[in-house]
């Protein structure tokens, strides 16, 4: 007989209680309560009180809010349950770097912000400054160009020196990194894989920099790598695959326009009845490949963090490329019952950099006549008397830099009492390089073989010593650290070349024995060696009362080899201080989750200048000038002369800085932001000078110009707002902005050349320089006043001598810097997905548009020249009109870029039935440089190539540089 059975219902059970802060004691309203594996949830009320019902005792409840650590809590035979959460260590308590130690975010007095790897910049990374970009205010990272692994250019509130350049200082994991070329014409820290970096912490005023002195006048950027945590084991492999295009080709004129064009100016069409567009002959679908494989975890007194990392670029220009392997090992070691910790870092890589003849192949682009065709019936390059094919060009050129590079330390640290801790810190930076540029022979076009051989390393010792001492008591609390450091630097290089390469298919590098013309007059090898020492001793105070009165106190005295026996050390003092309001009884029950007040003063040097430029230099050399026979015969013997003076008298470039700030949270934390007001100015500048006296044995000498200042002032506005809603749905969005002023004060010379332009009759034309009483990269330029009525250019006569457009009639016509800085961060997550995107921007700048300048403009349209509408000029412009350095070049830079846009979604390996193997797995598409709004016509907006003039840093200057990409990276990542 059946029977049928029916299941009891199981109870469900009706769960209350209240949430509060765990330190406070204080009830947290709306906090989520969330029934795990569900969307069912509630919210705490006013008093911290809620009520939820779940379906029996093996429930467990999902406790979150904004700024506090989550809690899992199952619900058992409870109907009352009661939770205390703790502040988040992403919020107050989280740790900051601080350069010799760390602290927490709520306890800091300083200026400076610290951006975690899970808010990075995402797409093809290179260098950690491209992980930067937009994210922190008052910093502003510049893509000097769309080449794979290019320079970036950053700079922290604004540059403050002529000869020193502009670039702060990098420490990774606590060795400060030297500023020199690694070799070639790419980034020097290309080496590192984004992929190790656990966090970056941006060091603005002179409060945070002072602790490293000599070196943190530009700011300073420590950079921390991921490391191993214990009870917890890892594998993670993640790979990804990305597609590039150029983002922004310049919109030449077509084959019919062109042909319509060059007749309606007078030109005779050399038509060869082709149809070519140059810029994608060039060009490409470039592939990026980047796969990368970590692992760690550890134990109690075992902690380690291994990778393996492989990326390979290719640039959008056809034989353009950046291949990247690295290997990097981090481990943490107890020993002595936890007295002695012996943490160890080391990252090996090797970077291979390929780079065509960039500006030969685009300026050939930009102007070849658009009805030759590429190829040739057979499919190879066309070769014609006429011109050079840029597509032969990049075939018989090659630029093939390869770089080794080595960086390692060992730190012991050593717990001698309770509260006496001493550290060393031991480290090496090491790196060798090659670069080979080779020049294939060939009779059309006509060009010998040539091989140009650099060598360079480059090795950089740190040896420190330092102990930190802490005490609480009470209400006090102390941290005192007192160190000694000592840094070598030495640089070698070797240049060797070889001429007249016979045609052959074996490359110049692989047997240089080939070439037949190899003599001193012509083939001099070359050389040089420098060596660079720094020994320091520093020391701070960090002081907190109750919580709530914070001070700090840092001095550091450099002594560097760079400087004159008479000023060979500096000291660098800084005092700052804070208040936090938000614990101070009467704001307790206000709105405020934080409230902070900080002033900082503080002072910084620089001494990135060339070596030894303190010391006389002679040359000796056979010339008319500087020998004469003393027989009577024609045998010249070599004469010595001077070719610098001197200077034991010359000292540290001195930054003084001022910052004013504020930090605040409301809602219980879910708006927080900060502001700055910073005044930094610059004074001793270091500059070469003529001497005033004419009979002088050199012509130049170095000296700091007395009262010369560079001032940048500005204000900082930061701020983010993170919401939660007890779907599981969460959104952050946050930006900055960046008000600056830069000006150049008392310099003894009417302009400081900077940046010269390039270009058929215009090589080393001053665009840009240093003004008084204007900011750096001004543009000193003739103004442009159109065309006269006979069609020839017009301008300003400053000087009212009646000519106009002399050099004596240039005028400031804008910076290059800008005047403001403005970024939008954005994010939101439900279940499984999430969504960011990154904007940034600038307004205030100007750009000189050398390419136009030298390549678009009626008199080249006449000849056959292709180009844009631009080189129509001005309908009554004579086809002989020249085109010299003016304002009529110069464009409005601003812009506002998507720097990029990423979609993943975390798949549950559950669903797959993976579970067992696999933890998560995540998919992801990412967009990079989707769009730039702006009014220039060039490339890209976010553009400075390097038109430096006498070792003086240029700004703004536009000359053929590497097209920009718009790109598309697929990801997966596995977590074992």
């Amino acid at each position: 007989m059946a029977h049928n059975l029916e299941e009891k219902p199981v109870a469900e059970i009706t769960v209350s209680g209240r949430v509060t802060d765990a330190t406070t004691n204080e009830a947290l309203a709306g906090c989520n309560v969330v029934l795990k594996g569900t969307q069912k949830g509630t919210t705490t009320d006013a008093n911290g009180d809620y009520k939820i019902v779940v379906p029996d005792g093996n429930a467990t409840l999902v406790f979150g809010f904004i700024g506090f650590i989550s809690q899992d809590v199952p619900v058992g035979n409870r109907t009352v349950i009661n939770v205390s959460l703790k502040a988040s260590a992403s919020e107050l308590a989280q740790v900051v770097v601080i350069g010799y130690g760390t602290t927490t975010k709520k306890d800091v007095t300083g200026s400076l912000k610290t951006i975690k790897s899970t808010d990075f910049n995402r797409g093809i990374i290179n260098s950690p400054e491209q992980l930067l970009q937009g994210k922190v205010a008052g910093v502003n990272v510049t893509s000097a160009s769309g080449e794979p692994g290019g320079v970036q250019n950053i700079t922290v509130r604004g540059p403050g020196g002529v000869r020193t350049g502009s670039t702060p200082l990098f420490v990774l994991d606590g060795i400060a990194l030297d500023n020199s070329s690694t070799g070639g014409a790419t980034n020097p820290l290309n080496f590192l894989n984004p992929q190790d970096i656990e966090a970056i912490d941006v060091l603005k005023d002179a409060s945070a920099t002072a602790i490293y002195g000599a070196r943190g006048a530009n700011g300073v950027i420590l950079i921390t790598t991921k490391k191993g945590k214990a009870g917890a084991t890892n594998l993670t492999l993640s790979s990804n695959i990305g597609i590039s295009n150029m983002a922004r080709p310049i919109a030449l004129f077509s084959t019919d326009e062109y042909k319509q064009q060059v007749a309606a100016v007078g030109g005779v069409v050399d038509d060869q009845k082709g149809s070519t567009d140059w810029q994608r002959e060039i060009s490409r679908t470039a592939v990026t490949q980047n796969h990368n494989l970590s692992f760690g975890g550890g134990a109690d007194r075992l902690t380690y963090y291994g990778s393996i990392g492989v990326q390979d670029q290719q640039g959008i220009l056809k034989n353009s490329s950046l291949k990247r392997y690295t290997a990097r090992f981090n481990a943490s070691q107890k020993f002595l019952e936890n007295r002695l910790v012996l943490d160890v870092n080391m990252t090996a890589s090797q970077t291979i950099n390929e780079r065509p003849p960039i500006e030969g192949i685009i300026g050939a682009a930009l102007s070849a006549n658009p009805t030759y065709p590429a190829r040739d019936a057979n499919g190879n390059p066309a070769r014609y008397q006429a011109f050079t094919n840029p597509l032969l060009a990049l075939n018989l050129n090659k630029d093939l830099t390869t770089i080794n590079r080595v960086v390692a330390s060992v730190s012991p640290s050593f717990s001698i009492t309770k509260n006496l801790v001493y550290k060393l810190n031991l480290g090496v930076d090491n790196s060798s390089s090659t670069r080979d540029q080779q020049s294939y022979a060939s009779t059309v076009p006509q060009q010998d073989g040539r091989l140009d051989a650099t060598y360079l390393n480059n090795r950089n010792v740190l040896v420190e010593n330092y102990f930190t001492y802490t005490k609480t008591s009470g209400d006090h609390n102390l941290t005192a650290l007192l160190g000694h450091s000592y840094q070598k630097f030495t640089i070698q290089g070797r240049n060797w070349s070889i001429n007249k390469f016979p045609i052959s298919p074996i490359e110049p590098a692989n047997n240089p024995g080939l070439g037949q013309d190899l003599t001193l007059a012509n083939n001099r090898p070359g050389g040089y060696a420098i060596i660079n020492e720094l020994q320091s001793f520093f020391s701070r105070v960090n002081y907190a009362y109750k919580d709530r009165y914070l001070f700090t106190a840092t001095v550091r005295a450099d002594g560097s080899s760079k400087f004159g026996a008479n000023n060979k050390y500096g000291v660098f003092p800084s005092f700052s201080g804070g208040w936090r309001l938000s614990e101070e009884g009467f704001l307790k029950s206000g709105p405020f989750s934080d409230l902070k007040l900080r002033a900082g003063w503080g002072q910084t040097g620089n001494q990135e200048i060339p070596s030894k430029i303190t010391q006389a230099l002679f040359t000796s050399n056979v010339s008319a000038s500087t020998s004469y026979p003393l027989d009577g015969s024609t045998n010249y013997p070599a004469g010595t002369t001077y070719t610098r003076l001197a200077n034991p008298d010359i000292q540290w470039e001195v930054s003084t800085q001022t910052d004013l700030g504020l930090d605040f949270g409301l809602f219980r934390g879910a708006l927080t932001g900060s502001v700055d007001y910073f005044h930094k100015t610059s004074g001793k500048i270091l500059l070469e000078v003529i001497p005033s006296d004419p009979i002088q044995p050199a012509s130049t000498y170095w000296t700091n110009v007395p009262n010369m200042t560079i001032t940048n002032q500005g204000l900082e506005l930061d701020l983010n707002y993170r919401y939660a809603s007890t779907s599981g749905f969460r959104f952050d969005i946050g930006g900055n902005v960046t008000f600056i002023k830069n000006v150049v004060n008392n310099s003894p010379y009417t302009v400081i050349t900077s940046g010269s332009a390039s270009g058929a009759g215009l090589t080393s034309a001053t665009v840009n320089g240093y003004v008084n009483g204007q900011p750096i990269g001004t543009f000193f330029l003739r103004e442009y006043l159109g065309v006269d009525d006979k069609g020839v250019n017009r301008f300003s006569d400053i000087d009212g001598d009646g000519i106009g457009g002399t050099d004596k009639d240039r005028i400031a016509a804008g910076s290059a810097l800008p005047t403001r800085q403005f970024n939008l961060n954005f994010s939101t997550a439900y279940k499984g997905f999430d969504l960011t995107a990154n904007f940034n921007g600038v307004s205030g700048n100007k750009i000189y548009d050398n390419t136009t300048n030298a390549f678009f403009y009626k008199a080249r349209l006449v000849k056959g020249l292709n180009g844009p509408a631009e080189s129509i000029g001005e309908p009554t412009e004579s086809i002989n009109n020249p085109a010299p350095v003016s304002t009529r070049f110069l464009r409005d830079g601003a812009f506002f870029r998507l720097n990029n846009l990423s979609l993943g979604y975390n798949l549950n390996p559950r669903t797959l039935g993976m579970n067992r193997w696999i933890s998560n797995i995540r998919l992801s598409v990412t967009g990079q440089n989707l769009f730039v709004i702006t009014k220039y016509k060039g490339y890209d907006p976010e553009v400075n190539i390097d038109r430096t003039v006498n070792g003086i840093s240029s700004y703004g200057i536009d000359y053929l540089s590497y097209p920009k990409a718009r790109s598309f990276v697929f990801g997966l990542n596995l977590t074992f």
